[in-house]
């Protein structure tokens, strides 16, 4: 399929194992939680500006909102500007099922000398598929040969010298590199003008709030709160800013390529103290999980409680009475959300 990374091709089946309901008095749906949880449990898709470095708005997203923890899903250089996932508060620990996913970028490559448009498509399609790069001098990461796939390239526009274009990578391509490479792969000579990221998994420029933007939408939130009704509305009127809460998303949008398990009420406090995640405990789980795959253990509500590795497959999970199905990594969920379970 063209211009979807992979896990957007993929189709997951929900299969059940044990019928069951969830007590309303427990939890709470993400789509509900209050905005003074989200703003320290959530996650905002920042437009990174050219300038500082996603380190560098990752603090400015701190100093915002008033938290004391932002973390990025990866590195941009100061030059880039586009799609910086942000995740805050207790939800920091998220961003590193973001590093590894694909990553989607529109750039501009200037070419040192005119070259044939036959000639260049033909080039660039060439590095569809798994290609070796050298990662720069400066770069975050040792300086050692490592294979990447990259998963389409499409040219969008070309101007004398200048070529707009849009790929799909795995994450840790270098852009800048491929440019210098296809330059010398066309015998012209090129390199990277402008860079954009535009995708880093589920999260795309169609959802992204500028730091002004997100900082407007904290003042008017905090302003209501303080029942300056005036103030808010003058603001809204003045600014059209949206609600902090069409910015500030719940944690669970940042893994929909994870693959799930929901369990039962009963077992979800076990799991917030770190335990393995057992058979019994078991609801609902995806088709096709694989040992040793990621798996988010989510309550019926559809709240994740934590992240960890599946120990059996998903036929398994299904069948087995006993055994440990998915091993705990990360818990999510605050321990007596939900009730502990006596036998």
């Amino acid at each position: 399929m063209k211009n979807l990374l992979p896990f957007e091709t993929i189709k997951r089946e929900i299969l059940t194992k044990k019928e069951s309901e969830t007590d309303p008095s427990c939890g709470c749906r993400p789509e509900e939680r209050p905005m003074e949880v989200l703003i320290n449990y959530g996650v905002v898709n920042i437009n990174k500006p050219k300038g500082p470095t996603a380190h560098q708005a990752a603090e400015y997203v701190q100093k915002i909102l008033h938290i004391s923890k932002a973390g990025h899903s990866g590195t941009l250089d100061p030059a880039v500007t586009g799609v910086l996932p942000m995740a805050l508060g207790r939800a920091t620990r998220i961003v590193q099922t973001l590093l590894p996913i694909g990553k989607e970028y529109i750039g501009i490559m200037h070419l040192h000398k005119p070259v044939d448009t036959k000639k260049l498509k033909k080039v660039l399609d060439e590095f569809v598929g798994s290609i070796k790069q050298l990662p720069p001098i400066k770069s975050a990461v040792k300086r050692q040969i490592r294979e990447r796939k990259i998963y389409y390239i499409e040219i969008l526009e070309i101007e004398e010298q200048d070529v707009l274009f849009r790929i799909g990578c795995q994450a840790g391509t270098y852009i800048r590199k491929f440019c210098h490479d296809a330059g010398k792969k066309l015998g012209t000579g090129a390199h990277m003008a402008q860079l954009t990221r535009t995708k880093a998994g589920p999260f795309t420029e169609k959802d992204m709030v500028t730091l002004q933007e997100l900082s407007d939408a904290y003042w008017l939130w905090k302003t209501g709160i303080k029942d300056s009704k005036s103030a808010k509305q003058n603001f809204a009127k003045e600014k059209k800013a949206p609600a902090i809460k069409e910015y500030i998303k719940p944690v669970e949008e940042a893994i929909p390529q994870v693959a799930k398990v929901w369990i039962l009420d009963n077992a979800a406090d076990t799991v917030c103290h770190g335990s393995d995640l057992k058979t019994p405990g078991i609801s609902k789980l995806h088709k096709e999980i694989k040992k040793g795959d990621t798996v988010a253990i989510m309550s019926l509500k559809d709240e994740l409680i934590a992240l960890g590795a599946a120990e059996m497959e998903t036929k398994e999970m299904l069948e087995k009475e006993k055994g440990i199905a998915v091993k705990t990594h990360k818990v999510f969920m605050e321990a007596g959300t939900y009730p502990k379970f006596n036998k």
